[in-house]
């Protein structure tokens, strides 16, 4: 029931799914995203890296803001949120960075750490001629009573409404989808 009701919460958060999920089962999924973003893959790593709280989704907070996110690409680093009045959340840890290349984060970004899941996060940032091909591949596993294939789809979601939160900032300054035409 808890998982049934995480997965109607992220889904209820997020737009239809852009990226993949590549297996699913009982015990753990693997989630892939990408997007090729027009700019050079230093100015898109830095953006990424260097920028999280500029397009990281609020509604994907503890805080409810995102200028709150940080991380830190160094061995062991954070990718934390503050809280204020020294509070935080340490959402992933940094466990690889090769700068502009790779940035890989280990644990359960946020519902997912609360289950007890654990997960690898890995970031891939590649010169392609359009520009800089942005990967983001998920791999979580651990026990849930429902199994962890019932909320892969949503985690998909949120992951992939991060990369493409993440393509608009560094296309065109703002993260948001534009508005339809009146």
């Amino acid at each position: 029931m808890r998982n049934t009701i995480l997965a109607a919460l992220l889904i209820a958060c997020v737009p239809a799914a852009w990226g993949e999920v590549r297996d699913a089962a009982a015990n753990g999924f693997t989630t892939v995203n990408e997007a090729v973003i027009d700019a050079e893959r230093a100015a898109a790593w830095k953006a990424a890296v260097h920028g999280i709280g500029q397009w990281w989704s609020s509604d994907h907070t503890v805080s409810g803001d995102a200028a709150r996110m940080s991380i830190d690409p160094t061995m062991q680093g954070c990718f934390c949120e503050s809280l204020g009045e020294q509070a935080g959340v340490v959402h992933l840890t940094v466990t690889m960075v090769n700068p502009t290349v790779l940035l890989r984060l280990t644990g359960g970004l946020g519902p997912l750490g609360l289950m007890g899941l654990d997960g690898n996060m890995t970031w891939e940032f590649e010169d392609v001629e359009e520009g800089t091909r942005v990967r983001f591949t998920y791999a979580v596993g651990g026990y849930s009573p429902t199994g962890l294939d019932t909320i892969a789809p949503a985690v998909d979601g949120v992951i992939a409404e991060a990369l493409h939160r993440l393509k608009r900032y560094v296309e065109t300054g703002s993260p948001e989808e534009p508005a339809r035409g009146d």
